[in-house]
């Protein structure tokens, strides 16, 4: 549920048509909130173009009514680029988006992400490769990021939900349209054990131009990109040539020559992509970006960013110590963390993910916790 100031506002902005986001940045940069930005337009109908001018004098109130009821459902949320939680990640690609609607859990994105993405039309070999892929990552602390696509995406997906483990779904259409039509259920099962994001407002169907800017969102949560069979004019080359261009790894899995749907990955790999034949290549190399995340997340929160040389993390930030007290070495859920130690859900997230990087708390299975021996 939202409790967003000055909703209807934003609803209204996000949907102005020839309005995107790069403009709405720019005009909360220039005029410091979303009603001072809506005022200013009012201001100068007269120079924007028919259309615009047209929804801003009479929007429509049933589907602002029909958005704003989407949001008041358990779970849902408009994730502004303003508060405290909007991924930090996003901040730096081209093109970021002012907002995001999820469904699920939000703190999901700010934890280390990995994306996997493929053909649509994946063999039985490639859907295999991708859920074990999938499930090994997860267990090492990654979020399975994908597009909820047929094929290697929903198999990423499903690998990832059936261990237990929590994944995103990045889609193309409006966070309460399902597409494909065959992933209904699918859809159910990230929105209650992961999330689905768009940046697309409720209604929004699928459009073939929304696809390329959803990849640009699933490169972009992710430290990295994993594509698992690919064909030479594969979308998921576009979200691995995004992944590149927003300095984020890229790495492709090897196939047979003979299939041309190992072509695209040969590609990738001939252009730079790091060939991988296990996860724990990957979770090798993106080791340091896990930690640097984690490390500007608690800067970002205004957290003490990392103990002084010779002292222990709790003498640098004792609010972790209170956090490692209500661990147990049984699991504990997040839930349970969060309510018994008052912590905000981005503290919370930032704080687990440092005690996890630096060996001393596991994440387990269904968004639970525990110390591990010897802490």
């Amino acid at each position: 549920m939202n409790a967003t100031p000055h909703l209807r506002t934003w609803l209204t902005l996000l949907r102005t048509p020839r309005f995107a986001s790069v403009s709405l940045r720019e005009q909360l940069a220039i005029h410091g909130g979303i009603d001072a930005v809506h005022a200013a337009l009012l201001q100068r109908l007269a120079e924007l173009p028919p259309d615009t001018r047209g929804w801003l004098e009479r929007p429509d109130q049933r589907r602002l009514d029909a958005d704003q009821a989407w949001l008041e459902q358990p779970r849902h949320r408009l994730l502004l680029c303003t508060d405290e939680d909007f991924p930090p990640q996003l901040e730096t690609i081209a093109q970021p988006p002012v907002a995001l609607f999820v469904a699920g859990d939000t703190s999901l994105l700010l934890r280390p992400q990995l994306a996997i993405v493929g053909a649509r039309a994946a063999t039985l070999a490639g859907r295999t490769y991708a859920g074990a892929f999938a499930e090994d990552l997860g267990h090492a602390g990654f979020v399975i990021t994908s597009g909820m696509a047929e094929g290697i995406d929903g198999a990423a997906h499903l690998a990832a939900l059936d261990a237990g483990l929590p994944s995103v779904a990045v889609v193309g259409t409006g966070p309460d349209r399902v597409y494909p039509r065959q992933h209904h259920a699918l859809a159910r099962r990230l929105a209650a054990e992961g999330a689905l994001v768009s940046e697309f407002p409720p209604g929004t169907p699928a459009r073939v131009d929304h696809f390329p800017r959803r990849n640009r969102l699933i490169s972009g949560l992710s430290l990295g990109t994993l594509v698992v069979e690919a064909g030479l004019q594969s979308g998921s080359l576009i979200t691995a040539r995004l992944a590149a261009e927003q300095g984020r790894e890229v790495f492709a899995l090897p196939g047979c020559i003979h299939n041309p749907l190992a072509l695209g990955c040969h590609r990738l790999i001939r252009d730079g992509a790091r060939l991988v034949e296990t996860a724990a290549e990957i979770v090798e190399a993106l080791a340091p970006a896990a930690v640097a995340m984690g490390r500007e997340l608690a800067g970002r929160l205004d957290r003490s960013a990392l103990p002084a040389p010779g002292a222990t993390a709790f003498e640098a930030d004792p609010s972790r110590q209170a956090l490692f007290d209500a661990l147990g070495y049984g699991p504990v859920a997040f839930e349970d963390l969060a309510g018994s130690t008052g912590k905000a859900v981005s503290d919370l997230t930032s704080e687990l993910l440092m005690l996890e990087l630096e060996g001393k708390v596991e994440a387990l299975p269904g968004n639970r916790y525990q110390r591990l021996p010897g802490y």
